[in-house]
């Protein structure tokens, strides 16, 4: 038996008649949890279902009969929730990640659009320090970080 064998087999339990193996992974509380405690995987899972939401939503965002108060709320209410159920699990460096954020600024982007530069008069994307002020609130990312 090779040591790799040696290593799985001794992490195996019996109880009674059955017996448990070691697992790669599995799914916990909406969490995936790895024998590594990787938790990689299930960031780019969470960031995934939250572009899922967004690109589901993204017309309402972009149309011009609902305010951008209520896009915000569907921002926060559809999206937000998504991405971040079970965030509490991740540690403190992947929570400081910058894909969140990444996803964050482009819903933002949708919600309040295009800007006409002032001194050109050209359409322009806002810049997300822009984004930050209109938005007036902590980025999400800020606030997660906040609650340990």
């Amino acid at each position: 038996m090779s040591g790799d064998q040696n290593a799985r087999q001794s992490h195996s339990m019996k109880s009674d008649n059955s017996s448990f193996g070691m697992m790669e992974e599995f799914k916990y509380l909406g969490t995936t949890l790895t024998y590594q405690n990787s938790i990689q995987e299930e960031i780019k899972s969470k960031l995934k279902s939250g572009n899922a939401c967004y690109h589901s939503v993204q017309n309402h965002l972009s149309s011009s009969l609902l305010s951008k108060n209520l896009k915000i709320k569907i921002y926060r209410s559809i999206i937000l929730p998504v991405v971040w159920y079970g965030c509490e699990t991740w540690s403190l460096t992947l929570r400081k990640d910058r894909r969140p954020r990444v996803l964050e600024n482009r819903v933002l982007k949708r919600i309040f659009g295009p800007k006409r530069d002032e001194v050109t008069g050209e359409w322009r994307k806002l810049h997300n320090e822009e984004l930050n002020d209109l938005y007036c609130s902590p980025n999400t990312v800020g606030v997660i970080n906040q609650e340990e």
